[in-house]
């Protein structure tokens, strides 16, 4: 067992933790993730110290630059402190008065790790949602480029997976590109969330230096600060607003991969599987497994379960800080590292990995009923009331599968037999490219209203 480590935070204390509760206590292991965006509000901070007159410019000068040699020692690997540490702040203090000097010691003046850290976090989670962002649109700019490819291409449409109407196979992949368009501005809006400071707040009253809260914001490109000290430092509604919408940017992905792994079945045969995104089996090898969405599809509830442990966390903390928060971080970390990855493997799939199997496509837009909808329609166009004419549909159908045709096979005889209003032109108005092609209401499946949307998409994605 290793010794005890010394006290870190005051002479209060005369003994060291026990050295198991020191490991257990300790956040190095996973908050060094945080160092660069510590590193930075501390440069912030110092510089906040120097202009109101806390400290001299020299000193200000003087940690400036020891903070980024440390910036520097991190980024080539030569600054890796261990649980001695206990956190990442600790760290970066204990080497700045290393390289410094008793000068680094002052850096601390005027803040608390409550408001450090808090800082910290909405630095990372800036930048990261930012990245995220970037992200949707290659996920986007994927679907659309497939989609511009597709337009005429027809595809069965589903309601309770049974076959239903007919559709273009853009307009499909646009209800995908739709989807990720609202995750993008619930990232854009939640950001209003995350870009506010906390630093200045304290442990949770504030501080008795006359520091400029305004000032360190400016610099670190937050729009404005926290109005009350105590909600500054044990605020975590930002973590729970961005793990909910990644949750919802993964529950997008996962019912895209659902449909991918159900297409490349045999029983589909919709899409072939390259293999540059798929894997094969240890005992079959005529088989090609659909890995990507597969995991994807895996991944999805992992972070679900960092929303609810994040919800469960804050739900009965009293104020302000308490170590509970701790717990944030890795449930973030590993939330930005889930929807990242699977962004990226999905693109991937996307851009490189699925070919649409479009003969298999119209063979089965052609073998079935998903016109009938459509005879209805004729026959209300005609002046017969929709509902008189969907019951009459019902026995065309009925009729159909007793004879073991399909509508189209039936002579005008059968129509006939059935209501008088049928006439040679149901031929025309029951396949499936007029069937798609006459949906042309305003966001329709239509090939008129497809080439808008592919033109609003691009637009979009210019913007």
């Amino acid at each position: 067992m290793t010794a005890p480590s010394s006290p870190t935070w005051s002479q209060r204390f005369e003994s060291a933790l026990h050295p198991a509760i020191a490991q257990f206590n300790a956040s190095i292991g996973f908050d060094i993730e945080l160092l660069e965006y510590d590193l930075t509000g501390s440069v912030a901070h110092a510089k906040m110290l120097v202009k109101t007159g806390i400290i001299s410019p020299q000193e200000g000068d003087l940690i400036v630059s020891g903070l980024e040699t440390i910036r520097q020692e991190y980024r080539q690997g030569d600054f890796q402190p261990g649980v001695e540490a206990e956190d990442v702040h600790f760290a970066v203090e204990r080497r700045l008065t290393e390289l410094i000097g008793d000068g680094g010691k002052k850096l601390h003046t005027a803040r608390s790790r409550n408001d450090q850290v808090g800082t910290d976090i909405r630095l990372y989670l800036r930048s990261q949602i930012l990245a995220l962002q970037d992200q949707l649109r290659q996920y986007q700019r994927a679907l659309l480029t497939i989609a511009q490819d597709h337009v005429e291409t027809l595809i069965p449409g589903y309601t309770h997976l049974q076959r239903a109407q007919p559709l273009s196979l853009a307009h499909h992949l646009l209800a995908y590109f739709d989807m990720a368009q609202r995750d993008w501005e619930r990232l854009q809006d939640g950001l209003k969330r995350v870009n506010i400071s906390p630093l200045g707040c304290g442990a949770l009253a504030g501080t008795t230096f006359p520091i400029d809260r305004h000032y360190s914001a400016e610099l670190l490109g937050f729009e404005r600060v926290y109005g009350n000290s105590l909600d500054g430092v044990s605020d975590r509604d930002f973590a729970i607003e961005f793990a909910s919408t990644a949750s919802l940017i993964m529950v997008h992905l996962s019912r895209l991969s659902e449909e991918m792994i159900l297409w490349a079945s045999e029983e589909f045969g919709f899409v072939t599987l390259k293999d540059s995104c798929s894997t094969g089996s240890s005992i079959m090898p005529q088989k090609k497994n659909p890995d990507v969405p597969e995991l994807v599809r895996g991944k999805t509830g992992r972070v679900f379960g960092h929303l609810q442990g994040l919800l469960v966390m804050m739900k009965g903390l009293p104020l302000a800080y308490n170590k509970d928060l701790q717990e944030d971080k890795e449930a973030l970390f590993d939330t930005v590292r889930t929807v990242r990855g699977c962004l990226e493997a999905m693109t991937i799939l996307l851009q490189e990995g699925i070919g649409f199997q479009v003969p298999r496509l119209q063979t089965a837009v052609d073998e079935d009923y998903a016109n009938a909808t459509d005879v209805a329609d004729y026959l209300a166009a005609k002046g017969i009331p929709f509902r008189e004419a969907y019951n009459l549909v019902g026995q065309v159908v009925k009729t159909s599968l007793r004879a073991g045709k399909l509508l189209r096979e039936l002579t005008l005889e059968e129509w006939q037999a059935i209501h008088p209003a049928f006439a040679d032109d149901i031929y025309a108005a029951i396949t499936p490219r007029q069937v798609v092609s006459a949906r042309n209401s305003y966001g329709g499946t239509g090939f008129e209203q497809v080439r808008q949307a592919l033109q609003r998409a691009e637009q979009t994605l210019e913007a």
